[in-house]
Formats: C-alpha cells, sequence, structure tokens
C-alpha cells in the first residue's frame, strides 16, 4: 500500500480489524520511510457477468431500481426495497464466489420478492422468466397458491378455548 504522504511504496500493518459485520476490514499502517500512520479501508469486490461477458461491480442500487419498478403502485417503501437489495447482496456473497452470472442475481431477487409483495413477485418474474403467454402467469400463479396453503397448513392450529369450570368443582369430575 502506498504511503498518501511521502508515496513510498511500502508500508507495514499495525493493527486489521473487521468492520461492517465482516464486510470490510480495517488495517491501521506505518510508512517505514516518513514514518506517519494512516488507516486503510479493505473490501471484497463483487463482480457480475452480464450476458455479453462485460464484468462490473455489483450494484445494489440497479437491484433496487429494476425491483421499484416491479413494485410500481404497490405499498412497497424505500427501506423495503433497500432491505431487498441486502438481502441479495448477502445471498449472492454467501455464495463464496467473485464474479456471479447475472442470472444469478435474478434468482435472488425473486425470493424476497415473493416474500414482499406476490403483485411485484409476477410483474419481475414475468420480465426475468420472460413469459409469453397466460399459460406462463397461471402457472406461476397456481405455484403462489400452492405455497401459500402449505405455509398455512404448516401453522398448527390454536387450541380450542376449554369451556369454563364453574367455581367450587374440581375440573374432570
Amino acid at each position: 500500500m502506498r504511503c498518501p504522504f511521502c508515496h513510498n511504496a511500502d508500508s507495514r500493518v499495525i493493527d486489521s480489524r473487521e468492520a461492517d459485520e465482516g464486510a470490510t476490514t480495517r488495517r491501521r499502517r506505518s510508512c517505514p520511510a516518513c514514518g506517519r500512520r494512516f488507516t486503510t479501508v479493505e473490501e471484497a469486490v463483487l463482480a457480475v457477468v452480464k450476458r455479453n461477458g462485460v464484468s462490473e461491480p455489483f450494484n445494489r442500487s440497479k437491484v433496487v431500481a429494476g425491483v421499484r419498478r416491479a413494485c410500481q403502485g404497490r405499498p412497497v417503501d424505500e427501506d423495503q426495497l433497500k432491505l431487498l437489495a441486502q438481502q441479495v447482496e448477502d445471498a449472492i456473497r454467501a455464495s463464496g464466489a467473485a464474479e456471479v452470472p447475472s442470472n444469478e442475481v435474478g434468482l435472488a431477487i425473486l425470493g424476497p420478492l415473493r416474500e414482499l409483495d406476490e403483485v411485484a413477485y409476477l410483474r419481475f418474474a414475468s420480465v426475468y422468466r420472460s413469459f409469453t403467454s397466460v399459460a406462463d402467469f397461471e402457472r406461476e400463479i397456481a405455484e403462489l397458491k400452492a405455497r401459500q396453503s402449505a405455509s398455512s397448513t404448516d401453522d398448527p392450529a390454536p387450541p380450542a378455548p376449554r369451556a369454563p369450570v364453574p367455581s367450587g368443582t374440581v375440573a374432570g369430575t
């Protein structure tokens, strides 16, 4: 790392710490030439490989912009969109790959968007998966309904209310 004061090409790491929940590393450095200290912040670059082969850094704002179009007119606020973009980035980074194809970004968007708003999910999926007919929409809606019914059967039913026991008697006698 080049010293920002004397531009010496060498520096020594004095201390390293994780920051931003492990997303970045802060390093305290010392220059052997001038003796001054400085701090650097390092972050792993996540690259997205587009269909045409061009690689560019992952950009959360592009995720937000794409999902915002699908959420137009829906009760979804900006904070929810930013949280979704964070979830997408976290999921992609969890794969451990330095470069991911753009279609994996789209797949990573679909899950959180389905949970956020089903109508927006259908809009996004129709473009992302290139729906060509009403049958494509019907198939996706049927899958959404099946997921809903499966999740409602997974929830245990609340216990039936018990009849009050008159005072002075013992229950079960």
